[in-house]
């Protein structure tokens, strides 16, 4: 028995040109969305560099209006986990009416795997105008090997 079907690229959903439909996705995607998004709230994000240098990682984190001792940094073997908690609210003071506010507040976390351990007791972390510097030396003798496949 065969079940086999020619191909028709005029007759599958995916290219079928349907004006009416493709003009309610346009819209919809550049119309609407910014109405839709206006009233939620922005999640806040960690964005970040990471380097490799002779012997260690080097890592920039930007993590702006957040202080110092509201960062945490976890390194497991070669798994580094930056987590960060933003404790700005929005304080309505008698006789003030918020119009807008583009500022959020909450837990933001970030993390990432590098190709070696890192010696977490030479781990130095500096902060400073709203970016963390992190260099992670690595570990000595956690070198990558190299598999051949047979």
């Amino acid at each position: 028995m065969n079940s086999l079907t020619r191909f028709n690229p005029l007759s599958s959903e995916l290219t079928r040109f349907q004006p009416i439909l493709d003009m309610d996705d346009i819209f919809n995607r550049f119309m609407l969305r910014p109405l839709l998004h206006e009233g939620m709230e922005i999640t806040p994000q960690i964005k970040m560099d990471v380097k490799e240098a002779e012997g260690a990682y080097l890592v920039k984190a930007e993590i702006p209006g957040v202080s110092k001792d509201d960062i945490h940094v976890s390194i497991e073997g070669n798994r580094v986990s930056i987590s960060a908690e933003s404790k700005t609210g929005n304080e309505a003071k008698e006789g003030e009416r918020l119009i807008r506010s583009e500022r959020s507040f909450g837990m933001v976390q970030r993390s990432f795997n590098l190709a070696d351990e890192v010696d977490q007791a030479k781990v130095e972390a500096k902060y400073n105008n709203g970016v963390l510097e992190l260099t992670l030396p690595k570990k000595q003798g956690s070198r990558r090997k190299e598999i051949a496949i047979s």
